[in-house]
């Protein structure tokens, strides 16, 4: 009696967990974004949406292109060295209507949810679908923080004089996980030595396999300079006169906060971050927040073919289905 009781309480545990992550994604996202209206008012905000203009909008679809073509390739050769075939095509829309979805969905994470669990089920493995998604975003990721860590280090920017600090966590976050999955017995029942060996079997195929890994490489690196591009215009959209060796390490702060899965379609650690780092650089909280703004809009702009791409897949498939 006593093992069940002990079994069955992770069971009850899990389900109220996923009940309530959502709401804690939107309201931590909303949080950050009434302290900013509470400490600057919906003025930068509103700078934000009337500054974008009809150049910034085209130019932000013709970078977005480049990102989400960049993201889709990645994500084939990934998915292809995991052995669940995904097109690039394919990969294309799906992604399209990731990013779509990102942005107009809270949490951020939605539309990739959404692509991983409908390729899996496409090829027939839900499992492998969800980890060639993850994988995917796992690279892009690393080579996002590689390039940050490089810029910060080269560049004037509020986090510099604590980056050595960072960089030799960073460095032995990596080296302990190198260690302990050399560390795993080769067979044993454990769960989390099964999970620990499917994961690194699933990055030698799928992320450092030999048709794989400079293509995903070179993907990510293309689409961090993409992502850093419509940034950097958002800045110059919303006023922002800074030289791009101060501009550049800022946006890259706000790129970095974009991962934390706490937003309303995107908006709230992008923004708080932005209007400290802008702070803390001698520009102004302000100026950061409308950047971050336009930057929200532009993406937006550049997302909106995956709204034509759920426009028709809903027009193929009968209500309710994926």
């Amino acid at each position: 009696m006593r093992a069940h009781r002990r079994g069955g309480r992770p069971g009850r545990a899990r389900p109220v967990a996923r009940r309530c992550w959502p709401w804690v994604r939107t309201l931590g996202g909303g949080g950050v974004l009434a302290v900013l209206l509470g400490w600057l008012g919906a003025g930068p905000f509103l700078a934000g949406l009337r500054l974008v203009d009809g150049p910034a909008l085209a130019a932000a679809v013709a970078i977005g292109a480049l990102t989400t073509g960049c993201c889709a390739w990645r994500w084939s050769l990934v998915a292809n060295g995991l052995g669940v075939r995904l097109p690039l095509p394919t990969a294309l829309a799906h992604c399209y209507r990731a990013v779509f979805l990102n942005s107009t969905l809270p949490g951020g994470v939605l539309g990739d949810v959404h692509r991983a669990v409908r390729h899996g089920r496409d090829v027939g493995d839900v499992g492998r679908g969800v980890r060639a998604v993850v994988w995917e975003r796992v690279a892009g990721q690393v080579v996002l923080v590689a390039v940050a860590v490089v810029v910060l280090a080269a560049f004037p920017s509020p986090v510099r004089p604590h980056l050595p600090a960072v960089a030799a966590l960073l460095a032995a976050a990596g080296l302990g996980v190198v260690l302990l999955a050399r560390a795993l017995p080769a067979a044993g029942p454990s769960r989390w030595a099964r999970a620990a060996r499917a994961a690194v079997a699933d990055v030698r195929a799928g992320l450092l396999g030999r048709r794989a890994w400079l293509g995903v490489l070179v993907a990510s690196t293309v689409a961090v300079a993409g992502h850093l591009a419509t940034f950097v215009l958002a800045a110059r959209t919303a006023g922002s006169t800074a030289p791009l060796t101060l501009l550049v390490p800022l946006t890259l702060l706000a790129l970095l906060a974009m991962g934390v899965p706490v937003n309303v379609a995107g908006f709230g650690p992008r923004e708080g971050v932005a209007a400290w780092a802008f702070g803390a650089a001698g520009l102004s909280a302000a100026e950061g927040v409308a950047t971050a703004t336009v930057y929200g809009v532009l993406v937006l702009a550049a997302s909106l073919p995956g709204a034509a791409v759920l426009l028709v897949r809903r027009a193929r498939v009968p209500a309710g289905t994926l």
